[in-house]
């Protein structure tokens, strides 16, 4: 088996390339790659194996340097001969931002990119399996406090909290019109943070958030909605096994499911076992006090705000980031991530569980505590540039 694969020196990607470089039944994974040369690409490469010190076999991993957002990608795909060997292609890139001032880049990359890379994978001679990570959050934010199946989307009616999130229902589409229903294979992951091994995951993407609801403390959500988070090497490892799995669906959520989902009660507790000293405790108070959180950090906040109620806190924010105008770029990245976890969403992994030999997820306020080393260590302030 030959494999193409996206995304390959991302968060999810680098995990699913190293462990597909692990496995005999493939020869050869070609891996494209924005790179100037080939020598960038196969550096742009070797990170992704040396991050967790695995062997990185040249002659099996092979960069493709191209973008996705170059027109010319799908007729410079289709002229590399070397690609025809390709059977199996792993669309893992993405552009993942919530923020709205790059939905022109989601747009590009998510939608038009993949519309390109699916047009190309079309014409291959050897074409067997196209394998799409998309996400279980295309469902929607009408969708609350219930467990969700794969069959329940993609809905065109869905509301959206995210562009992010209407990108990838919008990529499945894209899919569905211009492949045949035998080669479509679609993972849609749940929430990915961390690592629930002991060791350094490849970004701190959603873990920027929790980072910073431990700091702020006073926290504008429901602390008993239901959270499905499921580890990054987790997410990886079901998704190659279920490309090599007797399948009997087209579409798999890889998630905690109901039994191994958490909540941010149960996540902020053990956070508060490991951050004790002279801070305030963890307060989950009503979801609309991010508003008046927002117009603190304005320094627009009226007199007889409710917020005013929790001057420790307020005290705290002052103490700990100095003018409250530094808390503008918290609040504003925080936003989408406080929507997604009110939802109270839980995506039903039962298929996934029928059809691959896989344990079943650890819960992340099990796993994350062998992240609290590296959590200590995230500028939250570094990580809200990205909204």
């Amino acid at each position: 088996m030959n494999i193409f694969i996206t995304g390959s020196t991302g968060f999810l990607g680098g995990e699913i390339l190293v462990n597909l470089s692990k496995r005999k039944e493939i020869n050869k994974i070609f891996c494209l790659v924005r790179a100037q040369n080939e020598a960038d690409a196969f550096l742009r490469l070797d990170k992704v194996f040396a991050f967790h010190g695995d062997f990185f076999d040249h002659d099996k991993v092979i960069p493709v340097i191209g973008n996705l957002v170059d027109p010319d990608l799908t007729k410079q795909l289709l002229e590399n001969k070397d690609l025809n060997a390709v059977n199996v292609v792993i669309h893992s890139a993405a552009n993942t931002s919530f923020s709205g001032i790059y939905d022109k880049m989601v747009e590009d990359t998510n939608i038009e990119g993949l519309r390109k890379i699916v047009l190309w994978a079309k014409e291959l001679p050897n074409f067997l399996t196209f394998l799409h990570i998309g996400t279980a959050t295309i469902c929607g934010k009408e969708v609350k406090h219930r467990l969700v199946k794969e069959e329940e989307s993609p809905n065109l009616n869905a509301k959206h909290v995210v562009s992010y999130t209407l990108s990838k229902l919008q990529g499945e589409l894209i899919i569905r019109e211009n492949l045949p229903d035998s080669k479509i294979l679609i993972a849609r992951p749940s929430i990915i943070m961390g690592d629930s091994r002991d060791r350094t995951p490849r970004s701190p993407v959603i873990l920027w958030a929790a980072a910073t609801i431990n700091q702020i403390r006073l926290i504008p959500a429901d602390q008993h909605a239901k959270l499905d988070v499921i580890s990054v090497d987790y997410a990886a490892e079901a998704i190659v096994k279920l490309l090599f799995a007797k399948r009997h669906h087209s579409v798999y959520h890889i998630s905690s499911g109901a039994e191994a989902a958490t909540t941010a009660k149960q996540m902020c507790e053990v956070f508060a076992n490991h951050f004790n000293g002279d801070i305030p405790a963890y307060c989950f108070v009503k979801n609309d006090m991010l508003k008046q959180m927002k117009l603190l950090a304005k320094n627009k906040l009226p007199l007889d705000s409710e917020l005013l109620k929790y001057q420790e806190y307020i005290n705290y924010w002052k103490d700990t980031f100095g003018e409250l105008s530094n808390l503008r770029i918290l609040f504003a990245g925080l936003d989408p991530y406080l929507e997604f976890l009110n939802l109270g969403q839980i995506f039903d992994n039962s298929k996934l569980l029928a059809d691959v030999d896989i344990a079943k997820p650890i819960p992340a306020h099990e796993y994350i505590l062998k992240q609290m080393d590296y959590f200590e260590k995230l500028d939250v302030f570094e990580g809200a540039m990205d909204f």
